[in-house]
């Protein structure tokens, strides 16, 4: 069987290293496993709350530039705009038609966004997981590289795709596989270990942006909340420390070490010892992937170029799907 994976980013914010390290740099380490491999870039989902969809066009670009310099080919892959196929919304709409808005109103992320204002809420916010799952079908993709967070979205994914193929009476569509790697870290604030790093946190030292230069680097990770004890010689010492948790899981990423053996060598010692060799590692992953990003973002038609090649590739794949399902549901 072919094997296909699908994948994608928001374009809201500065693209960080939680965007990185918690799921681009595991998309490349994947890319020699599969058949094909798409990667998107999913505008149209920005646009579900107002402040997200601020700046899109740039954004958009940040993103493809941040695909690109990390290591995804894209004359062996295809990296695409999500709006520059069509196919996308109208098959999500074909999806809003048969998915109970039960299945909707428990997702966690429209719980979260909504809060106590569901009511006010703009309609996409809460049909946007039909849309994702739009995402993923459109290509019959069998595998979703994610983090442990949107496992909710493609446990969702495989029942809209069993709905549908209930409705047709026919395996239509595949019940795509997630992928979530043990390795993959869950990056965390500089500011509050115990929340995930994030574009829409108000404080800019709470996150290192792919395209922050050295020195801003090094100033976040001097200013990161730690505690003041001594790093231990245990693991599991780390449990109650969240922010000590976060940095040396972080060294332990750029240094392709383990957090055992990290805190091994750094055992006794105090974070204001160890955050210069976090500033230093980090710098010098990080470096190559921003200055290769600046280059690309330089020669805007290139990466235009880039893009239309990608989304002609998909183009093609979700033509003929849309095209299936029309007549699976005997549509003229």
């Amino acid at each position: 069987m072919t094997t296909r994976i699908l994948s994608g980013i928001r374009p809201t914010g500065h693209i960080h290293l939680g965007n990185y390290l918690g799921a681009i740099r595991s998309w490349v380490s994947m890319l020699d496993q599969v058949d094909e491999r798409l990667f998107c870039i999913v505008d149209q989902h920005a646009l579900t709350t107002a402040e997200d969809a601020k700046d899109l066009r740039k954004n958009t670009l940040t993103i493809a530039a941040a695909y690109i310099a990390s290591g995804i080919d894209p004359v062996k892959n295809h990296i695409f705009v999500q709006s520059h196929v069509p196919a996308h919304t109208e098959l999500a709409w074909y999806f809003n038609c048969i998915t109970p808005m039960g299945w909707l109103s428990r997702m966690t992320q429209f719980k979260d966004k909504a809060g106590k204002n569901k009511d006010q809420t703009m309609t996409g916010l809460f049909v946007y997981p039909a849309l994702m799952a739009a995402d993923i079908l459109i290509y019959k993709a069998t595998h979703v590289p994610v983090g442990e967070d949107q496992k909710q979205h493609v446990e969702l994914t495989r029942d809209i795709a069993q709905a549908f193929n209930n409705y047709v009476e026919n395996n239509f569509f595949p019940l795509p596989e997630p992928i979530i790697k043990s390795e993959t870290a869950r990056i965390m604030s500089l500011r509050d270990g115990l929340k995930k790093m994030s574009k829409s946190d108000p404080s800019d030292y709470s996150r290192i942006h792919l395209l922050d230069d050295n020195e801003t680097i090094e100033l976040k990770i001097r200013k990161a909340k730690t505690d003041t004890d001594p790093i231990p010689g245990l693991v599991n010492n780390l449990e109650q420390r969240p922010e000590a948790k976060n940095l040396l899981s972080l060294y332990a990423l750029f240094t392709n070490s383990s957090l055992a053996k990290v805190i091994q060598e750094f055992e006794g010692k105090q974070f204001s010892e160890f955050k210069p060799k976090l500033a230093e590692a980090t710098i010098s992953h990080l470096a190559p992937i921003r200055d290769a990003m600046i280059k690309l973002l330089a020669d805007e038609a290139m990466l235009l170029q880039h893009l239309k090649k990608g989304a002609d590739a998909a183009n093609t794949i979700a033509k003929k799907t849309i095209k299936d399902v029309r007549s699976a549901l005997n549509m003229v």
